[in-house]
């Protein structure tokens, strides 16, 4: 009898677990589910439709500390397949990744179309049936089988389930898996960015800054990296893994917050009052507004000054103390009330899902149900922005592949 794996999602994870379930057992019968019209969207629309694949970190301690949560199961899930493997994976398939500054891998055509054309030829190549508009409502164990109820009526059966549909921003929606006896960890959104309504900041829009360091007030959370000013607050690497780290926080907080914003994170408020007095004397001739010594962008440097009631005109040298003393304390620990967040569009992530403690790391099976598989982001599993969440989609894809092409 031929055995038939039934995927439920059509995303990173899912694909990954399918083709690599059919490529290992050629017996197998696979079925992908997919609820939408299309396969693989978030591959396509992530790292601004390059698809960021991978990040280049190849020490394991190293990699889980990019993962908020879990951490603990991904020390045991790399060991098996980590960016070296996926690396390999892809270009044994005619995929070559390259490296950028920050780590983070693309295909080297700079085009996520790449990576979702390679997928597709190895489910076409080792016939996964991929089925759309096909919406999983109920999974009721049998004697030895599943039956999956979808939508219209319609009944699958199935000898083993990968479970890939992604993460859920809603408890409730995790009902069918608790229905089995999974618990879930109430999903937040995680990878989000910072609204400001009315904040004279968010006239800076399209400013960004290389380094700047950023600290929710009365938290231990801060985040140092990239920053950028949008027209309703603040993005760019620093404040997504802010969020990312902060996520159960900041929910709890109802995103009504503040942030202290560090734009030179070389120095302290005191170690900038130290070396003041020989920056202010090696530009003493100079204007405020035309010398800014700390390789700040133009626009946020006349901001500040602005901010500190500072005119450009004034030399460096006939700075007063107010405003000196302001501007150290702007550019070291500039203060800014958050309300409200965005959802940061393509690398959408939520915090929260199936426990970890459910699943055994070895072989992605469900430690409460038989022939029961997850994949990919449906668990409490999440890493930051730069390839962190597909390379735990594919881990956990090609581990649940391999147990169930064993079976």
């Amino acid at each position: 009898m031929q055995k038939h794996l039934v995927v439920i999602g059509g995303g990173a994870a899912g694909f990954f677990c399918a083709v690599n379930a059919a490529r290992m057992n050629s017996q197998l019968k696979v079925t992908i589910l997919e609820k939408s019209s299309k396969v693989l969207s978030k591959v396509k629309v992530s790292g601004g439709g390059r698809c960021n694949v991978t990040h280049a970190c190849f020490d394991m301690n190293a990699l889980v500390q990019f993962y908020p949560r879990g951490k603990n199961f991904l020390k045991k899930t790399f060991h098996w397949f980590n960016p070296s493997h996926t690396i390999e994976w892809y270009g044994e398939r005619g995929v070559a990744l390259k490296k950028e500054a920050d780590g983070r891998m693309f295909p080297v055509t700079d085009n996520s179309q790449t990576v979702i054309d390679c997928l597709l030829r190895e489910a076409d190549k080792h016939k996964v049936e991929v089925v759309l508009h096909a919406d999983v409502k109920e999974i009721a164990r049998k004697e030895g089988f599943f039956a999956l109820s979808l939508g219209g009526d319609r009944v699958m059966k199935a000898d083993f389930v990968c479970v890939a549909c992604g993460g859920f921003p809603k408890a409730e929606h995790f009902g069918w898996l608790n229905r089995l006896g999974h618990t879930a960890e109430t999903p937040v959104p995680s990878l989000f960015t910072f609204n400001m309504p009315g904040n004279a900041i968010t006239s800076l829009m399209g400013v960004s800054v290389s380094n700047a360091q950023v600290k929710v007030v009365g938290t231990k959370l801060v985040q140092q990296g990239p920053l950028l000013i949008t027209h309703w607050g603040m993005s760019g690497p620093a404040i997504l893994r802010l969020s990312a780290w902060g996520a159960r926080n900041l929910a709890e907080m109802d995103y009504q917050f503040s942030i202290y914003v560090n734009w030179v994170p070389e120095y302290t408020e005191q170690t900038l009052r130290d070396v003041w007095a020989s920056i202010r004397n090696d530009h003493a001739q100079q204007r405020m507004g035309g010398k800014n010594p700390f390789q700040l962008p133009s626009r946020l440097w006349a901001y500040l000054l602005q901010q500190c009631e500072t005119d450009e005109n004034v030399r460096w040298g006939e700075l007063p103390s107010k405003q000196q003393n302001k501007l150290i304390q702007h550019l070291t620990m500039q203060q800014f009330s958050v309300k409200g967040k965005t959802t940061f569009k393509e690398e959408f992530v939520t915090c929260g899902g199936i426990k970890p403690g459910e699943i055994e790391p070895a072989t992605m099976e469900s430690r409460v149900v038989p022939q029961l598989f997850f994949a990919g982001e449906i668990m409490d599993v999440d890493g930051v922005t730069g390839g962190f969440n597909f390379q735990h989609a594919w881990t956990s894809g090609w581990i649940a592949a391999k147990a169930i092409a064993e079976k």
